[in-house]
């Protein structure tokens, strides 16, 4: 054990060579110096760059040379300040600036000229058309339609110096018709203005006047019915909207005659009848609310003129309802209100006639008393001259306003006692009369 201690120290090492590959073949000597490299250090940022002098240096202590990058190059002479400074210089040099430059004025614009199209007329506003003319006219009456009766003149003289042709006649008929049945809830002004313009547009062309044109383009659409009512929901949609208002045409369209006073377009009852034969053969729910809304609008007008015909259209009308709510797949709603448009014709449409003026009673007569007043006792119990007890309680009514509004002495009966309170007091009175002869003798000379 002793002879270990006994060593120098170091002693009896073996030393290891390097097992990397890139120092197996290196000496004592030569590991020592390639352990002992170092790299030059980093120059600082604001140093300037670096000499050839001290490349040989570092040469010298690192043993190889290594040169900065490009790239470190270029950002530490970017961040000198004497880089800087020369680039100041050279733009001082270059400028073109001077001090005893003359004032400069901007040039003025050109002079306003308005645009003239080519045919000499105005380019920023263009003439009107027909169609705008109409459209706003019938936007007018949509969104005031209480206006109508006052501004219906005015159309019809306006529409008159505008339509001189066929073509804007015919024009005229495809906007009110188009218009008519697009515009939501429009179809009753609609069929107001189309009656107004058939009895008072000027042009009457031999191919067909308005209301021949207007029938015309109404058959257009008739003859499509059995299309329609089994198209897609658009379809079916705008379908719907040329029934109701052929329904409105046909209770405001007027034909006048010399022997009598004016009458419905027959051709139109016929064509209400075929329509409602066409929703009811695909009774889906949009065809049958179509037809209930029809009914509702023309049931009481279309039964009276078919009773007087001693037809039985409504009878047979009815009857297919009420299998369609029996046999149809419809949604229940639907067919309440299907079953609610029976009751309503069965009650004749909601129309009440009330027994004659002369033949009328409390007893045969229901709103006998419909537009009597309503009185009130000093209790606050109401009577109408339907209670028994009406005279009695109505004389105290009257006696009761006799306390609060006393008559006056006056022969004439008219002016109250109040009036008397309109006399002076006597001393307020002489004050008065005082102070009107003060003031007309400072009014002296």
């Amino acid at each position: 054990m002793t002879e270990n201690f006994d060593r120098a120290p170091g002693a009896g090492r073996a030393r290891i060579k390097p097992t990397s590959p890139g120092l197996a073949d290196v000496g004592d000597g030569d590991a020592n110096s390639v352990f002992n490299q170092r790299e030059p250090l980093r120059q600082p940022r604001t140093s300037p760059p670096l000499t050839e002098n001290n490349t040989n240096t570092s040469e010298a202590i690192g043993g190889e040379s290594r040169r900065p990058s490009k790239p470190h190059q270029v950002i530490h002479n970017n961040s000198t300040p004497a880089s800087k400074v020369k680039r100041v210089d050279s733009l001082v040099n270059t400028s073109i600036l001077s001090a005893n430059a003359p004032e400069f004025y901007p040039s003025s614009p050109p002079p306003y000229e308005e645009s003239v199209s080519e045919d000499g007329s105005d380019g920023y506003y263009t003439e009107t058309t027909l169609s705008e003319l109409v459209e706003e006219f019938l936007s007018h009456l949509n969104s005031s339609p209480g206006s109508f009766e006052n501004d219906i003149e005015h159309i019809a003289n306006m529409l008159n110096s505008w339509v001189t042709t066929e073509e804007t006649l015919q024009e005229l008929v495809e906007l009110l018709y188009t218009q008519s049945t697009v515009i939501p809830n429009f179809s009753y002004t609609g069929a107001r203005l189309c009656n107004f313009l058939s009895h008072n547009l000027a042009l009457s062309p031999a191919r067909g006047n308005f209301r021949q044109l207007l029938l015309k383009r109404c058959q257009t659409e008739y003859e499509q019915r059995g299309v329609a009512v089994r198209g897609d929901a658009e379809t079916q949609k705008k379908f719907h909207a040329y029934v109701l208002f052929l329904g409105e045409l046909y209770l405001r369209l007027e034909l006048k005659s010399a022997k009598g006073p004016p009458s419905r377009a027959e051709i139109l009852l016929t064509a209400l009848r075929e329509l409602m034969n066409a929703l009811f053969s695909n009774p889906v729910d949009g065809n049958l609310i179509c037809a209930v809304k029809l009914l509702k609008l023309t049931g009481s007008v279309l039964e009276d003129t078919w009773k007087e015909s001693g037809k039985s259209d409504m009878d047979q009308i009815v009857q297919r309802i009420e299998n369609i709510v029996l046999d149809a797949q419809c949604s229940r709603d639907v067919k309440q209100m299907l079953l609610r448009l029976v009751e309503l014709r069965s009650s004749n449409w909601g129309r009440v006639h009330a027994a004659a003026a002369a033949d009328a009673t409390p007893d045969n007569d229901p709103n006998y008393f419909m537009n009597e007043p309503t009185f009130y006792t000093a209790d606050g119990t109401p009577f109408t001259a339907a209670d028994p007890e009406y005279s009695e309680k109505y004389q105290e009514i009257l006696d009761r306003e006799d306390d609060y509004f006393p008559e006056a002495d006056e022969e004439n009966g008219n002016e109250s006692s109040f009036n008397d309170e309109d006399e002076m007091d006597p001393e307020i009175e002489e004050a008065f009369e005082k102070f009107c002869l003060e003031s007309e003798r400072k009014r002296r000379p």
